[in-house]
């Protein structure tokens, strides 16, 4: 049926059959108008009066050296959507398309100049502003540019004649995706990873471990992939709700598909933080391995993989045992993923277990600490101390405040501001990924339509009105936030669908957010950008993305029935 409430879709697409009375579609091989539609906004284009830069068949690829990741994209997204060779050329050539380095040039920084005289070129102030670049450019060409091959043979590639001049405001531009509530299989990343890079986003913090699934081959320890990453059955929308999905569930990723998924990412300039969970959200490791759990206060050889949701009491004991394990854990973990940081988790761990322990309450004593809180704080900087000593460093959620803050910890500050502000008034990192403002999961409109409605409404215009840098911060302190991070929680997204519905197009605010240097949320000029995310759903349509719609959920994006947990002023727990 007619999508009536949708965006307008590009011509490209069958679905846009213009109505009598209709003007006609502009010629193919006109330019777009200057920087109509790009996401995010970069800081500045100048428009040059005359015609169009046309890329045709004869148009040649120059690539500098530390450049060639960027040629390689190009010629397989460019050359696959327009049918273009881009054959190996020289700079100074006229038809060309030319790939630089200016050290002058902030490392994430590009400027991207087209001339109809002698074609496109891209310089950045590394092989990542380099990239950047060709992202705005692939932007410029329209939504027939994220095709994967021509729909019309001989279309040309065309794009005005300008100047882009762009950087990012933060160096931390990242979304987190949570496989371990559902799991995405690889191919499902390697697709995110693109719609990242295509919105300039740079790091993917991948939640591999929780209490539903463990999803990493550990060589030593086969029972983590074997037993800890399959559940008997799922909850179906929030844990109150009378429904489940009775099919077993799970999966996990090879060490060689990380192995893919940390260069696939490489290429496009994105990090890919690990997240391995401690020592809370681990009853996927204790239903595999039951020495790891409290075994003097429960019997943990009866626990299996959670197949609901909430905060879990079953925490990992604060044993040499366990220390011992998860540090061989992380040997392999960092085998396999070059980020500088690692994240531990740390967060909702209940206390209550530990209370009744006597093994936990020997180990206080023995380390003159002052209860379970810093008995937490000891247990992550055990860790601090053991990634510092590998050149690593330890980021975790913020309660790993308390108890008092491993030294060289940065805090993914999620429970508000309050964490990200006390951690950076205190000389620590931050990331700001508050979950009154950047949780996807979030409903995105206060109606019953919306499907497994959870937690706050989150339009995307909260989202493009979030403001990372709390104004109670002095210049010095706000140089401790390293950026942002939206994060997708996927408790109540099973399919690549629902993960597509609850982060699109929110993400793509998100993106501009990151990346742009806006003015005060109040200042932002929210109709402007809606305007141009109207260009950008033809990209998002082309790409594949079953977002959101403006007008609200089409009929199967919709879950009747699927109980969830909206919430109005107070913090949801799903």
């Amino acid at each position: 049926m007619p999508d009536t409430d949708g965006p307008t879709r590009h011509p490209d697409t069958p679905a846009a059959r213009p109505a009598p009375g209709t003007p006609p579609a502009p010629d193919p091989g006109t330019p777009p108008l200057p920087g109509a539609g790009l996401i995010p906004a970069p800081l500045s284009i100048d428009a040059a009066p005359g015609g169009a830069v046309r890329l045709g068949p004869d148009t040649a690829l120059a690539a500098a050296p530390g450049t060639e990741d960027t040629a390689h994209w190009l010629r397989a997204t460019l050359g696959d959507a327009y049918g273009l060779p881009l054959p190996p050329g020289s700079a100074d050539a006229t038809d060309t398309l030319a790939l630089a380095l200016d050290a002058a040039l902030p490392a994430e920084g590009y400027r991207l100049e087209a001339d109809a005289r002698w074609g496109v070129r891209i310089t950045g102030g590394g092989p990542a502003g380099v990239f950047w670049g060709a992202q705005t450019l692939r932007q410029l060409l329209g939504p027939h540019a994220f095709r994967r091959a021509p729909l019309t043979p001989g279309r040309p590639a065309v794009l005005p004649q300008l100047t882009v001049e762009d950087g990012p405001r933060f160096g931390w531009r990242g979304m987190l995706l949570d496989v371990a509530r559902h799991f995405l299989p690889k191919d499902g990343v390697l697709r995110y990873l693109d719609l990242l890079a295509a919105h300039k986003l740079n790091v993917l913090h991948l939640h591999l471990t929780d209490d539903q699934g463990w999803r990493l081959e550990i060589r030593r320890y086969p029972k983590l992939a074997g037993t800890g990453s399959w559940r008997a059955r799922t909850k179906l929308g929030h844990r109150a709700s009378p429904l489940w999905d009775e099919r077993p569930h799970g999966g996990h990723y090879t060490q060689d598909d990380i192995r893919e998924i940390v260069a696939y990412a490489a290429r496009r300039h994105i990090t890919v933080v690990p997240e391995i969970d401690v020592p809370g959200h681990s009853q996927a490791a204790i239903a595999a391995y039951p020495e790891l759990g409290n075994t003097d206060v429960i019997d943990t050889t009866s626990l299996q993989v959670w197949d609901t949701w909430g905060v879990n009491p079953n925490v990992l004991a604060p044993t040499d045992t366990a220390l011992r394990f998860y540090e061989h854990v992380l040997e392999e973990v960092l085998e396999l993923f070059p980020s500088r940081f690692v994240h531990i988790g740390g967060d909702e761990c209940p206390k209550d277990q530990w209370r009744a322990s006597a093994t936990a309450q020997a180990r206080i004593a023995e380390l003159s600490l002052a209860g379970e809180d810093e008995l937490q704080s000891w247990f992550i900087r055990h860790f601090d101390r053991w990634l510092a000593d590998r050149g690593r460093r330890l980021i975790g959620w913020d309660e790993i405040l308390e108890g008092g803050l491993a030294e060289g910890a940065a805090v993914s500050s999620w429970r508000g501001y309050a964490g990200g502000v006390a951690a950076a008034k205190s000389g620590h990192d931050v990331v700001m990924c508050p979950e009154q403002q950047v949780y996807l999961d979030h409903r995105q409109d206060p109606s019953p339509e919306e499907p497994v409605p959870i937690g706050y409404v989150r339009t995307l215009e909260d989202v493009y009105r979030f403001e990372p840098v709390p104004p109670e911060l002095t210049a010095e302190q706000a140089a401790h936030v390293l950026g942002t991070q939206a994060n997708a929680w996927t408790e109540v997204m099973d399919s690549q669908q629902r993960l597509d519905y609850q982060v699109f197009p929110r993400l793509s605010a998100f993106a501009e957010v990151a990346w742009s240097r806006l003015p005060a949320p109040a200042d932002r000029d929210y109709q402007d950008f809606t305007r141009r995310m109207a260009a950008h759903y033809g990209r998002l349509d082309a790409l594949g993305v079953d977002y959101r719609p403006p007008g609200g959920p089409r009929p199967w994006q919709k879950r009747p029935g699927v109980l969830g947990r909206p919430i109005d002023g107070a913090p949801p727990n799903v």
